[in-house]
């Protein structure tokens, strides 16, 4: 009797103490946003004092997350967008601007007061004066408005707050190339994801250049990234108070995510399951549609890069074996229904442009087949062919002979235009626009473009 007493007593300790640790290890999970038990494959770094750490299966223990557990949360996540010598900044100051050759992204632990354009750091260890533009990609910063950056002598002390928040603030801009999808999602919605997701919705964003369309296009985006309503700065003169804040995002270039990067790591991987998440999508991978033929979705153009021959194409389609769903441009403007739709296909098949954006909502495994232009080589694998691939997405491509391009007969076989497009983009962007964006249709050759679509049919018929 005493030795089985003994026994439950030393069994009831163990659950006890494992249990305990089960408790430490999920709010460690969700304190830090990631599976505790993919950590052998995921660094999860974070602040201790002066030192930055990172835990591994190895070296994780109980009292290193309790210490975690006790900091500032503000200030913890605030530093977790920052390493070297802008952490060493931001420690002495509480404030500090990451620079890179195509962003640059300002970080306060200080309090943020935002009058319209201008945002005002109180703080006597900083004197600054500076203009940023809230918005990643370079060459769209003409079409965007900048913000003031104040500190120390600048800073205006008589401003009073007409609104206090108790979360912080990430000011971006709305302007820029917004009002195409590519750019929308490549240079405003993923580095809002990079930079905002640890915050678990706790975070208010202050959208300059706002664009009321655009809020409501990516309302279930915004709505997943933060739990408040956005802000406008400009609107009735109305000072906005914030305990701290971000002003710009995280931008790697383009439709990029840098895994090995603070805050979180995050991946193509992560960004498309966010996305699944915001958008109720059903679909995860492509062996999961269950239907009698695979669905093709051919995105439509009309005013340019035109398939001049797209109900031949359609009729092929079919005939190979696909149920095909033909989306025109007014059809994809409610991006949280097309989303959907996209996610029920197998196989995707455009011409360079926006609408290509869409493969982001394709479920892994599925086919993107894209119809290369003359002269856009370079541009259809570095803006969707690469991209594929991160997506988990099959990429193939379609390149098209001179004899498929409209260019052809309006310029003749010997014209720089069909020989040497590098000497048309030499005379700058405007004229390689003029020639190979805008003024160049498709009539595709049935016979080579049968090979392209039995190849992503048997591709499919793999993952089915």
């Amino acid at each position: 009797m005493g030795k089985k007493l003994k026994v439950e007593l030393v069994f009831g300790a163990t659950y006890s103490v494992a249990f305990l640790f089960l408790l430490v290890w999920i709010f460690a999970a969700a304190f830090f946003y990631v599976n505790p038990l993919g950590s052998c494959k995921h660094k999860l770094r974070y602040w201790r004092g002066h030192s930055l750490i990172s835990i591994k299966k190895d070296d994780f223990s109980i009292e290193e997350v309790n210490e975690v557990i006790k900091e500032d949360p503000l200030k913890f996540q605030l530093r977790r967008l920052v390493r070297d010598e802008d952490r060493i900044q931001i420690e002495s100051t509480g404030f500090s601007c990451l620079h890179s050759q195509i962003s640059e992204v300002c970080v306060s632990e200080r309090p943020l007061v935002i009058d319209n354009q201008t945002i005002n750091v109180p703080s006597s260890q900083l004197q600054l004066k500076k203009y940023l533009k809230p918005y990643g990609e370079v060459s769209a910063h003409y079409l965007v408005s900048p913000v003031q950056i104040v500190a120390g002598e600048q800073f205006n002390s008589s401003l009073a707050c007409h609104v206090t928040h108790h979360v912080p603030a990430v000011v971006f801009s709305s302007g820029g190339f917004a009002g195409n999808l590519y750019h929308e999602l490549s240079e405003i919605i993923i580095p809002l994801f990079i930079t905002t997701r640890d915050f678990r919705s706790q975070v208010k964003f202050v959208i300059t250049d706002f664009n009321p369309k655009w809020l409501k296009k990516y309302s279930r985006i915004l709505n997943s990234l933060s739990g408040y309503d956005a802000i406008n700065p400009a609107e009735n003169g109305t000072v906005h108070c914030f305990p701290g804040g971000v002003i710009g995002l995280k931008y790697y270039g383009l439709m990029a995510l840098n895994s090995t990067d603070l805050p979180g790591g995050y991946s193509m991987v992560d960004f498309r399951k966010f996305l699944r998440e915001s958008y109720s999508l059903k679909y995860e991978n492509v062996f999961q549609i269950k239907r009698e033929r695979p669905v093709l979705l051919l995105i439509s153009r009309k005013n340019s890069r035109v398939f001049l021959n797209e109900l031949e194409m359609v009729a092929l389609m079919e005939e190979i074996g696909f149920e095909v769903v033909l989306v025109r441009p007014s059809g994809m403007s409610n991006l949280a229904k097309f989303a959907r739709v996209v996610n029920t296909c197998s196989v995707m098949v455009g011409a360079h442009g926006a609408g290509l954006t869409n493969e982001v909502f394709l479920p892994s495994g599925a086919v993107m087949v894209q119809v290369v232009l003359l002269g856009l080589e370079w541009g259809s694998t570095a803006y969707y062919g690469g991209p594929a691939s991160d997506m988990g997405v099959q990429y193939l491509e379609y390149k098209i002979e001179p004899e498929e391009s409209t260019l052809l007969k309006k310029f003749g076989r010997d014209h720089p235009i069909i020989t040497d497009p590098d000497s048309i983009g030499a005379k700058g962007y405007n004229a390689f626009r003029t020639a190979y964006i805008d003024g160049q249709n498709v009539n595709v050759n049935l016979t080579r473009f049968r090979e392209t679509l039995v190849q992503a049919m048997e591709l499919v018929d793999l993952d089915l």
